[in-house]
């Protein structure tokens, strides 16, 4: 299923896709005002009711949000989880603390605070008094369903309710400067989300995903999922382990190659750039820099 939040009428509502993946309808009459974050909570319950569900009035003119507007903590996020990117950011001079090309060996996370999450149409802030170096990353995000401690590989896809995309903003020059990625990637309007989030059942074939990106139609980054160093297991087994992952947490598994800083001189996002990201079977975020 396609589960969006939309708001209609001054109403924010949870919201089925229909499968010309246009026409949304109002489920309000299966889960009443809950939120797709207290409905994943429940899904044992309500994901049977949601999907059987026939007759659903169709909402005209409804704006996404982001399908999880604001997520109960921050977003866990991946740097340098492709290999390709791998060697672009280390040849960029933006890596911290070395300039360095070597793949990691362990998971590098970090997080986006819940306060950087945007709609999938949403205009992205510019923030021209903090940076001037602002950067596009299109990623494969990971919606959990079930949460838990000490999470196997073998059992981590069974944790999984679902996916979406992000788009990880990032202000360069921040984020050099200060040495961590905390705020660099943090700022307001700087994880666009969405425009649904799909079930695991409807997904298939996770590896065979193809992440991409243009800015002002031109194709910037393209690969499959399947290019991923650290898998959605691992991924999921290594944040984890010693941490409980919660219902409804969001993990953006990483970029591929192709983001500005890839490019020599660099090419940053400036206000009036549009920038499309778009994954196979998940839909695209289309945002204006403002």
């Amino acid at each position: 299923m396609k589960l969006v939040t939309f708001v209609h009428e001054g109403r924010e509502a949870l919201g089925r896709v229909d499968d010309d993946a246009t026409t949304i309808r109002d489920l309000g009459g299966v889960v009443g005002d809950r939120s797709l974050l207290e409905v994943i909570g429940d899904w044992e319950r309500l994901g049977a009711a949601i999907a059987a569900a026939r007759d659903l009035p169709v909402v005209e003119g409804a704006r996404l949000r982001a399908p999880i507007p604001e997520p109960r903590r921050d977003l866990f996020a991946v740097g340098k989880n492709y290999r390709e990117h791998v060697a672009e950011f280390g040849r960029s001079g933006y890596d911290s603390p070395d300039k360095s090309e070597d793949l990691p060996d362990k998971p590098i996370v970090f997080s986006k605070a819940t306060t950087s999450v945007t709609g999938p149409y949403d205009d992205v802030e510019a923030h021209t008094g903090v940076t001037s170096e602002l950067d596009y990353e299109a990623e494969l995000a990971v919606i959990i369903g079930v949460g838990g401690r000490g999470i196997t590989r073998d059992d981590a896809m069974g944790h999984v309710w679902g996916y979406t995309i992000v788009n990880d903003v990032t202000a360069r020059d921040v984020q050099r400067d200060h040495k961590q990625w905390l705020l660099g990637k943090s700022l307001d309007t700087h994880a666009p989300m969405g425009p649904w989030a799909v079930s695991a059942d409807e997904v298939g074939d996770l590896a065979a995903l193809e992440v991409s990106s243009t800015v002002n139609g031109e194709p910037r980054q393209k690969a499959p999922v399947a290019d991923l160093i650290f898998d959605v297991p691992e991924l999921i087994r290594v944040l984890s382990a010693g941490m409980t992952l919660l219902p409804g947490d969001v993990i953006a598994t990483g970029t591929p190659a192709g983001v500005g800083i890839g490019f020599d001189p660099p090419r940053f996002l400036v206000p009036g750039d549009v920038v499309e990201c778009a994954i196979s079977g998940l839909g695209a975020l289309r945002n204006t820099i403002r």
